[in-house]
């Protein structure tokens, strides 16, 4: 391997001549051996540092012309669009475990911003930490980023693919508002309502996970860039933060703003944490309706059996014919997940000492996972489960028929006492309802057929 001679504050540093990145980039690379290629810091920062960088230049070419020219703009915005459409990636080698505040990461975008805009233009035009980072420190930028990033991510995958999800179910509640099913409390058998009531039921749930994402947009909005290193702005002209944001929201289409008290927006991470406590919800709700589904789906014999879902593939190596209700159990694995990396990232907040936060990259590593990970398995759930499934009618109503719980549409004319003791004799006995308060004389066959009528008890 060939290589070239780069240097930075600590003295020289030998790095691969194909590589864009330079001597800081290089020293963590080999400080940093942690997880190899697949603990890399997500693509989804690197794609927000570049959009921050972008937006950083053009804010200092208005209001530092001096030191960011028409040229270097011009050669800085093209290095960050080549990072954008995903040309540079393999210049960005450096792992999540490395410096809590991701100066390595941005130190990384710096440098290849710089040596990709320097190649371009035939001259040594931009440094690193002097035109690249100018009016920026690490402890400002790489906050910005988790929250572009994040908003990113909600905004643009996890939300679109979640209202499929919540599309889908409104269709399948409409098709079976007639279907009468036995419901369950404790799992136990419990009074009846319409298969589309229990959708209705999943579907609202999603609804206000929804909502619940909705309003933890507003806190991600605000950004740190303009602090600089303690949140005094240091270094950075007056208006940086403003003039910064405002050229983010106008490349993203989001409407980021500068954080009101920049003390604050280096130091604490509340806001991703109460962001992520609405994936944790959503998580939750989807680990119950996942549940649900192939609860319903038992069997196919011996279980419930009141719905059929898609038969994707063989569940069993040794049992021929067995299906399994595979996208459910992803639904519930990544659940679990969600619900781990919601403890990592609420122990990693509490941990903002003084002046930063340095959990930083465990921080958003956890959080984009989460939404990455909600957002695809939703869109699998929902087109490989959820949108075929099928209410088995006839199981439904024998299911319905064969619940003691019933007996609770006779309680207004005989009593709870009686009525308790009307299922209690169906039970033991092994007798329908009608036979058991006949036999205890509660009722006549006349007026138990006149009072029971499960499709109205819903």
């Amino acid at each position: 391997m060939e290589y070239r001679t780069e240097h930075d504050a600590l003295g020289e540093m030998r790095v691969p001549a194909d590589k864009l990145w330079g001597a800081q980039t290089q020293r963590s690379l080999l400080n940093f051996p942690i997880g190899g290629a697949r603990e890399r810091m997500p693509e989804e920062i690197l794609r927000a540092f570049a959009l921050l960088k972008k937006a950083a230049a053009r804010a200092n070419r208005a209001l530092l012309p001096e030191k960011m020219t028409e040229e270097k703009l011009r050669y800085t915005e093209e290095a960050c669009d080549r990072i954008l459409a995903g040309e540079l990636a393999e210049h960005f080698p450096l792992v999540v475990w490395q410096t809590g505040s991701g100066t390595q990461t941005n130190m990384n975008v710096n440098e290849v911003i710089a040596r990709c805009a320097n190649l371009a233009a035939g001259a040594p035009l931009l440094h690193p930490n002097d035109d690249v980072n100018l009016s920026q420190s690490s402890n400002d930028t790489f906050p910005s980023a988790m929250h572009i990033a994040a908003v990113l991510l909600l905004e643009e995958k996890l939300l679109p693919t979640l209202e499929g999800l919540i599309s889908t179910l409104k269709r399948l509640e409409a098709e079976n508002a007639d279907a009468v099913k036995c419901g369950r409390t404790h799992l136990q058998d419990a009074t009846p309502l319409s298969f589309g009531q229990e959708i209705s039921g999943w579907r609202s749930s999603l609804e206000t996970d929804r909502e619940l994402i909705r309003r933890s947009l507003g806190p991600l909005y605000s950004l740190a860039l303009g602090g600089t290193a303690v949140g005094t702005g240091l270094n950075a002209p007056k208006g940086f933060g403003e003039a910064a944001a405002k050229e983010l929201a106008a490349l993203t289409g989001h409407p980021f703003v500068t954080a009101e008290n920049k003390f604050h927006a280096l130091t604490s991470r509340d806001e991703l944490v109460f962001a992520h406590g609405a994936l944790k919800a959503l998580a939750g709700d989807l680990m119950k309706i996942a549940n649900d589904v192939r609860w319903l789906a038992s069997g196919p014999r011996l279980g419930l059996g009141e719905i059929s879902i898609p038969e994707n593939e063989p569940g069993s190596s040794i049992m021929p014919g067995k299906v399994n209700p595979t996208q459910c159990e992803a639904v519930t694995m990544v659940a679990v997940q969600v619900f781990g990396n919601d403890a990592a990232i609420g122990f990693a907040a509490s941990q903002g000492n003084f002046e930063l936060n340095v959990f930083l990259p465990v921080i958003i590593d956890n959080f984009l996972r989460s939404g990455r990970l909600l957002g695809d398995v939703i869109a699998s759930f929902e087109a490989r489960c959820v949108s075929g499934i099928k209410a088995k009618r006839e199981k439904m109503d024998f299911n319905l028929h064969a619940s003691l719980m019933l007996v609770t549409a006779l309680s207004p004319r005989i009593g709870y006492e009686n009525a308790a003791k009307v299922a209690q004799k169906a039970h033991r006995e092994d007798l329908t309802l009608r036979e058991a308060c006949l036999g205890l004389g509660f009722l006549t066959g006349e007026e138990f057929d006149g009072l029971f009528h499960p499709e109205q008890m819903i």
